[in-house]
């Protein structure tokens, strides 16, 4: 009878997980872009044209409402740390604090916003893996999730960092309310001029 393989320990790790500093170094020289959950890249996978047209409505509306504010909205290419140094890039975030814009990543995000992906694994990933990441950033007061297959918004705020996330859902006619900045906005701002599946159908 041929010897069996032996296997290593089961205590024994199979791959030495990345350093924050090494993801940077590698995404940089990458055509695709990454985000880094702490141990490796994750790839993150294409949408469509509607949730990048959302995206866009997003940050316009939130520059024209915060301008001269102190505040500033800024992505999809700003960094946001989470947990065991993982960085996120959400389609959008607000924060209040100076930083540097050399920086890798940006301090005293106080709300992220994303857009639901067109994939079932970034979908799990921003419904799910993601709450509990932003909930671990203490600055953190609100995340926006943004359907894109029809006009939705799963809202989860908190007043100060320990606390649980409380959870609204708003539709067309409802108003994003942001206290923690000072603004409102209606849910159908962000959907301006983009058709659905369907809408048109008899």
């Amino acid at each position: 009878m041929p010897a069996r393989a032996k296997l290593p320990p089961m205590n024994v790790p199979l791959r030495k997980p990345w350093t924050q500093e090494e993801f940077f170094a590698w995404a940089e020289t990458q055509e695709t872009r990454y985000e880094f959950d702490g141990f490796q890249p994750v790839a993150m996978t294409g949408g469509f044209n509607n949730a990048s047209a959302i995206g866009v409505n997003l940050i316009s509306v939130l520059r024209a409402r915060l301008r001269g504010s102190g505040c500033r909205p800024l992505g999809p290419d700003a960094g946001v740390e989470t947990v065991n140094r993982a960085v996120r890039y959400p389609d959008a975030l607000i924060t209040c604090t100076k930083f540097d814009g050399t920086a890798k990543t940006v301090p005293g995000v106080l709300v992220v916003f994303e857009v639901v992906g067109a994939t079932a694994e970034s979908n799990r990933r921003d419904r799910i893996t993601k709450v509990r990441e932003y909930a671990a950033v203490s600055s953190i007061r609100r995340y926006v999730i943004l359907e894109s297959s029809g006009i939705g918004l799963t809202v989860m705020e908190r007043a100060v960092a320990d606390q649980v996330w409380q959870t609204t859902v708003l539709t067309n006619d409802d108003i994003l309310r942001m206290l923690e900045i000072g603004i409102e906005v209606p849910v159908s701002e962000l959907y301006e001029d983009i058709a659905f599946p369907g809408e048109d159908e008899a």
